[in-house]
């Protein structure tokens, strides 16, 4: 995979996604389309079981484009399109069943932060800041900020960062519940690896994929929807090789050998 907005590494099933758009892995329009294609190709990708994804240089990703937007200043199709576009991005990431850590090595404003909120973990070095100052700019967020804030923190929490547009170090931000943790920098990569690695070790991927599934779609659903999928799932792992040898291996008091992706 040869992308022009990303280094793409992989070890023991550990896909790293390294944003790199220099200066500031800002997310223009063709970044977007490009990291809807690579979050595609990655959750078809059998050599692929936990996504982590940092930026390159000092930046996370200090948001959007904005020169991009200049051009399209008073258009109003214009600017839903952008909307659009950045909504299916993060859509894309969040729909993924495979477990998706966004490391955040610094700045991540605006459609950064957007971006690392539809990742399922965010881990936090403590030179990053996180904000949302779209209204600075006489506009509002509008990759997914005004929603998934609110639902990763509180109305009143989402209120109070988007209306002032204040930026939060790492440490309040783990405060406030943005993110999972906050380690020194040079601890970043190591802790997301680890924590990569224990959803794969001794794990069944297709029990791994339902699980996110369950949790992630859940949100959006009623308690009824979630108990409904979360039934269905369960009776459709009943049926696979990988239940059988799970449950024999717990039995006969062993190590399971999982086979299936």
């Amino acid at each position: 995979m040869n992308y022009k907005y990303a280094k793409i590494e992989k070890e023991n099933f550990i896909t790293l996604v390294t944003l790199n758009n220099p200066p500031a892995n800002a997310l223009s329009s063709s970044c977007i389309a490009e990291l809807r294609t690579l979050m595609q190709e990655l959750g078809r990708d059998e050599e692929t079981r936990v996504i982590i994804m940092t930026g390159a240089g000092r930046f996370f990703v200090a948001g959007a484009d904005i020169k991009e937007f200049v051009s399209k200043l008073g258009d109003q199709e214009q600017g839903l399109a952008l909307a659009e576009g950045g909504q299916a991005l993060c859509n894309e990431i969040e729909a993924l069943k495979k477990p998706v850590i966004a490391a955040i090595n610094g700045p991540a404003l605006g459609g950064g932060l957007e971006l690392a909120m539809s990742c399922h973990f965010r881990i936090l070095s403590d030179q990053a800041t996180l904000g949302l100052p779209e209204l600075k700019l006489g506009l509002i967020p509008t990759f997914g900020g005004t929603q998934r804030l609110r639902k990763i923190t509180d109305t009143a929490t989402a209120l109070e960062l988007i209306l002032t547009g204040r930026s939060l170090f790492a440490g309040e931000a783990v405060e406030r519940g943005i993110a999972q943790v906050a380690v020194k920098e040079a601890e970043l990569l190591k802790t997301a690896r680890a924590m990569a690695t224990s959803f794969v070790e001794g794990k069944s991927m297709t029990s791994v994929m339902r699980a996110v599934e369950c949790i992630v779609q859940g949100g959006n659903d009623s308690m009824e929807q979630g108990l409904e999928r979360e039934r269905k799932r369960f009776a459709e792992l009943f049926l696979t090789a990988d239940a059988k040898e799970g449950i024999h291996a717990f039995v006969e008091k062993r190590q399971p050998d999982f086979k299936h992706f």
